[in-house]
């Protein structure tokens, strides 16, 4: 690889915060945040809010992520009323 050019490849947490999990991998995204892990050494963590360990398609479970309340917002406007039924 060429020298200089390349971001840094160290040690970062990936933290799931919908299911509890963390896992320590290598990567080259960066964080201000950090955790200390259970070898007792502090990395800068990121957290998301999916992945493998809380994802439908892996769970088997559907669940509904309301973001500002756009799953009603849509309710409201494409709702059909008894009139329009008939």
């Amino acid at each position: 690889m060429k020298q200089g050019i390349h971001p840094e490849y160290r040690p970062v947490v990936f933290r799931d915060r919908s299911a509890d999990l963390a896992f320590l991998t290598r990567s080259t995204a960066t964080s201000t945040r950090t955790v200390e892990w259970t070898d007792g050494r502090t990395y800068p963590v990121i957290d998301v809010e999916i992945s493998a360990a809380s994802h439908p398609f892996w769970t088997g479970t559907s669940r509904v992520v309301d973001t500002a309340g756009q799953v009603e917002k849509f309710r409201r406007r494409y709702s059909r009323t008894d009139k329009e039924k008939e």
